[in-house]
């Protein structure tokens, strides 16, 4: 049977817009977001575009300035390991509140996420990674029962998908997508215990990769980052 349509107001359209700029690093942190822009791209008024502009700096995707206006938001390094410590234990929280509200329709768009990832990780396509992985922690963690949860784990990964993520360590995927069979495992096999568990170590993981990352690369000489 064909799914009915999904409405979407134009907010919502100027939000999702914004949000895939911002996943596929077309605007990095410190980039101004206009609504003029935004409004050519998608033949729309600048209204609902302000809306979204509002409702993404809510939530930490973007910052307003004074005389600026909207720009891209991102967390300093020295942030991160807090960050990643606070989404692996409100991911967890999530999963223990909300996991047992998972029914066949949320498995089999879990089980297509895990599809998609693994065609990516094959063709090294950091951007389609870079969706699958916000896709998939948004469909663990949209649930009736934890939606304080989602809000938090939302602000908390818009602060660092604009600038760190796979982008700069492409090699994380293949790791990052075993993980996210071990978590899809446990949840079909209804360990929601185990699978929190491995939430935490999953975005631990994450952590300890890009700080090694990162210290690398303050390593390295200005010749060699420019290379």
């Amino acid at each position: 049977m064909t799914q009915p349509p999904v409405f979407l107001s134009k907010a919502d359209l100027a939000r999702r817009h914004i949000e895939g700029l911002i996943i596929s690093r077309k605007v990095k942190p410190g980039d101004r977001i206009t609504t003029r822009e935004v409004s050519e791209a998608l033949g729309i008024s600048e209204t609902p575009i302000r809306e979204a502009i509002r409702s993404l700096a809510a939530e930490g995707w973007l910052e307003v300035q004074t005389h600026v206006g909207a720009v891209v938001a991102s967390a300093g390094s020295e942030q991160l390991r807090e960050i990643y410590a606070l989404r692996g234990r409100i991911g967890s929280l999530a999963i223990e509140l909300g996991g047992a509200s998972y029914d066949a329709k949320r498995l089999a768009e879990i089980d297509a996420n895990i599809e998609a990832s693994a065609a990516a990780v094959a063709t090294q396509d950091v951007l389609a990674y870079t969706q699958c992985n916000h896709d998939f922690h948004i469909l663990l963690y949209d649930t009736p029962h934890s939606q304080w949860c989602l809000r938090m784990l939302v602000n908390l990964s818009a602060l660092t998908s604009a600038h760190y993520g796979f982008s700069v360590m492409p090699q994380r995927m293949a790791e990052s997508l075993a993980e996210h069979r071990a978590i899809r495992d446990a949840i079909r096999a209804g360990r929601l215990d185990q699978a929190a568990a491995l939430v935490t170590q999953h975005e631990q993981s994450a952590y300890s990769a890009l700080a090694a990352e990162l210290e690398s690369a303050d390593r390295r000489t200005p010749s060699e980052s420019a290379a």
